[in-house]
């Protein structure tokens, strides 16, 4: 029932549980990989960025940290100290073979909380400030408590040298005599205060730019050989500093540092050879946390980290490594948990055949079932739905230049252009947030003529075997795959990180695919996944190039959001697999039919049936609207729809009604099987479309006899409990969610006596849907037609 299981990013449980699953994660796969804990996405109305929490290992298999007792525990008791942290700095330095001597502690900037102190009223505490925001509030105390003179941290100047040969060291020359730090909430190696290091003209600022991962890379270092460097240092911490430099100087004579500034620059003088990044210790709740620098090629980081848990070794002391990242590199292999709305996001590494593909996604659902976490939930009426996290699903290959995307670009046309002519491979898989402002919009729910410039885009596409520069397809697709905003993330087909020539974090030949959202299962997963892959071995082979894209028009969202039209489309998609080969089976697939499309129940009369399943129903996006934080836009999810199949109807006699409106059957392919869908109102927000519309509460269904103008039977749908029960909890277990959804429908209920039934109404846009909303009478006559 937690904001952070429902809508909040972070939460007081969320890192714990992340923690515990990323244990279990690491010690199946990299026992002896690297376990950093950075920051991650930051999104606007954000104070912080996110954490996460990462783990990298050698594709060669050589460790990358050999000792995992020296990976400390977040939640675990340690008794590390700011002197702790110069202590060890020295000995990564010694390890370095550089001096200790530029080891220098960092204080938060007391004149911004002096500053801040005098602007709070006169009557509170500085410990107890009564501040709005419970982040400045917990901020101010936590400083005020700690003392404004109290060492925060140390750092260590550390740079590799400009031809990139060996590490280098040196002072800052900051203007203040104490190195204050940016007033924040997150590590001190982000606030740092390095606009205020000397200027250096551009031809001499140390400038860091990302390798392009398409290059070929040599092979690394074995880890025996890169740890033979290190391990000589004796944990010394008595030692004064002019001491250590000298055991420093003593140990690795073999490697001469650079030189570094003797003196400060003077005024207009150019300051080249300082070492602008640095790496920090800085000790919290007793964890001692060491702050990476960012760096230029893998090589060095992976020296760097040795020499870290060299100084921790001999130490003794547990660390946990944060900062910036390895640099992106086809010689590391990573996987990252992190938090995100309701949900914590699990990215797991690629998968080169099926039995790590069906081993790995199996692992992963056991991990999160014993770390207590699960891949569903159940909502206040007792739906069974996912947790509204993606499983999005992204392909390619070992290398940018392998991935087949590049290697045949029709491959990415022929799936796009399947993907559009099948919708039910867009909605069968998707969570309940779908339509035009969604997360993964398809082509055409973003923009009215984008099918036009598709079709104008896949002219250009060379043909099969043609060889292309591969910036080529991203040029021709980057601006038509996209949601209404423009947005190139939130997409169905995701070619963010295919090969965009902007920057080398864009060129991985990779296409993400948006439209799935995380079922309960893992064989359920696995299912999708295999589907996936049987597409791309077709279109391999035989590529798949209509001469038109089809024009849905509204009837993408009036058919294809009920179940029936998704089978039946479904269906095909698997009679054209098997046609070509591979043997796939519709039965595989139909815990997705019935998880995606539960059923609400039926009752049957005079040899009519009647069932009533969940359909589905697009989210918009609102427009902006001010709140205390700034401007926020909600989703109105307070509409929804569901599907009404008959069987056995005669229809020159028989209707079916909804609240006394005729529901506008459509005929099937079977003999006297009929399907239409109701669109109503479920609750009633103050921001949405149409607030002034009234809950459509409950749904009373009739089988309408015209012959006797009366109902021969019906059943009742009620959107809360019939009982008026207000549900405050989610339900606890599934039996408890079964109970509430079996209380919303009831078999009884259908209206008594001589009944007149309203026509079906017309809607040319929407034929198959009966929309309660547009039956709505006025606010006035409501009001007239109060009941006595």
């Amino acid at each position: 029932d937690g904001a952070e299981w429902n809508t909040a990013a972070l939460g007081p449980e969320k890192r714990r549980l992340a923690a515990t699953l990323y244990h279990r994660l690491k010690h199946r796969y990299a026992p002896l990989g690297l376990a950093h804990f950075g920051q991650g996405k930051w999104y606007p109305g954000e104070q912080l960025p996110r954490w996460s929490m990462n783990c990298y290992w050698r594709r060669d298999g050589e460790p990358l940290w050999s000792n995992p007792q020296l990976i400390a525990d977040e939640f675990a008791q340690y008794s590390a100290t700011e002197d702790t942290g110069q202590r060890f700095l020295a000995l990564v330095a010694v390890e370095l073979g550089l001096d200790a001597k530029f080891v220098f502690p960092a204080y938060e900037d007391a004149f911004y909380y002096l500053w801040r102190e005098r602007r709070l009223p006169a009557n509170v505490d500085p410990l107890d400030s009564r501040l709005e925001d419970p982040l400045e509030r917990a901020r101010l105390a936590k400083v005020f408590e700690q003392g404004l003179d109290e060492v925060i941290g140390y750092v260590l100047p550390i740079a590799r040298s400009e031809r990139g040969e060996q590490w280098q060291s040196g002072s800052w020359f900051l203007r203040s005599d104490r190195c204050y730090l940016v007033p924040g909430d997150s590590p001190i190696g982000y606030r740092l205060p390095l606009d205020s290091q000397p200027w250096a003209a551009a031809g001499d600022y140390p400038f860091l730019h990302a390798p392009d991962p398409s290059r070929s890379f040599p092979a690394l270092a074995p880890h025996a050989e890169i740890r033979r460097q290190f391990g000589e240092c004796e944990a010394a911490p008595a030692q004064p500093t002019a001491a250590r430099s000298m055991a420093a100087q003593s140990t690795h004579a073999q490697s001469t540092p650079a030189p570094a500034p003797e003196r400060p620059p003077l005024p207009k003088e150019s300051a080249a050879g300082i070492a602008r990044t640095s790496l920090c210790a800085q000790a919290r709740n007793g964890v001692l946390y060491i702050f990476m620098p960012p760096v230029r090629e893998l090589e060095h980081y992976v020296e760097l980290v040795a020499a870290v848990e060299a100084a921790a070794e001999a130490l003794g002391q547990p660390v946990i490594l944060e900062g910036y990242e390895p640099p992106q590199d086809p010689r590391l292999e990573n996987f990252r948990v992190t938090p995100d709305p309701g949900v914590i996001e699990v990215n797991i590494h690629p998968s080169a055949s099926w039995d790590e593909l069906a081993q790995r996604t199996t692992f992963l659902y056991e991990a999160a079932r014993e770390t207590r976490l699960m891949t569903e939930k159940f909502m206040l009426d007792g739906r069974h739905t996912g947790t509204g996290g993606g499983n999005h699903i992204v392909m390619g290959g070992a290398s940018a230049p392998d991935s087949p995307f590049l290697r045949r670009p029709d491959l990415l046309r022929s799936l796009l252009s399947y993907w559009h002519n099948h919708p039910s491979l867009s909605y069968l898989f998707s969570g309940l947030f779908i339509g035009p402002t969604s997360q993964a919009p398809r082509v055409d729910e973003a923009r009215n003529d984008s099918l036009y410039e598709l079709e104008i885009a896949f002219r250009q596409f060379p043909k099969a075997g043609e060889k292309v520069a591969p910036w080529v397809v991203d040029r021709l697709l980057r601006h038509l795959l996209i949601d209404v905003s423009g947005n190139t993330h939130r997409s169905e087909f995701c070619i963010d990180k295919l090969y965009s020539p902007d920057g080398p974090t864009g060129r991985l030949g990779l296409l993400e695919m948006r439209a799935f959202e995380m079922p309960p299962h893992a064989r359920m997963s696995l299912t999708q996944q295999l589907l996936l892959r049987a597409m791309v071995a077709r279109f391999w082979r035989k590529p798949y190039a209509p001469t038109r894209l089809v024009r849905w028009g509204t009837e993408l969202h009036d058919r294809f959001l009920m179940p029936y039209f998704v089978a039946a489309d479904f269906a095909d998609v698997i009679a054209e697999m098997r046609q070509e080969g591979f043997v796939l089976e519709t039965d595989w697939f139909a815990p997705h039919f019935e998880f995606r499309f539960p059923k609400y129940g039926d009752f049957a009369v005079c040899g009519i049936e009647l069932e009533l399943r969940q359909a589905l129903e697009p989210w918009h996006v609102m427009g902006e609207e001010g709140s205390p934080g700034g401007a926020v836009r909600y989703v109105d999810s307070s509409v929804e729809r569901l599907q009404v199949k008959v069987t056995g109807l005669a229809p020159d006699r028989y209707r079916v009604t909804c609240n006394g409106y005729a529901v506008p059957l459509r005929p099937t392919a079977a003999v006297g099987e009929f399907v239409s869908a109701v669109r109503y109102r479920a609750w009633q927000p103050t921001s949405a479309l149409h607030p002034s519309i009234p809950v459509n509460a409950p749904l009373t269904f009739d089988l309408f006899d015209s012959w006797m103008n009366r109902s021969l039977g019906g059943c009742q749908y009620h959107v809360t409990h019939p009982g008026g029960l207000s549900h405050e909890k989610f339900p606890v277990n599934s039996f408890e969610a079964e109970s509430r959804r079996m209380a919303r429908f009831s078999r009884m209920g259908h209206t008594p006596g001589i009944m007149v039934a309203a026509p079906a109404p017309t809607n040319a846009e929407f034929p198959f849907t009966l929309d309660l909303r547009r039956e709505v009478p006025p606010i006035e006559a409501r009001g007239e037609r109060r009941p006595r």
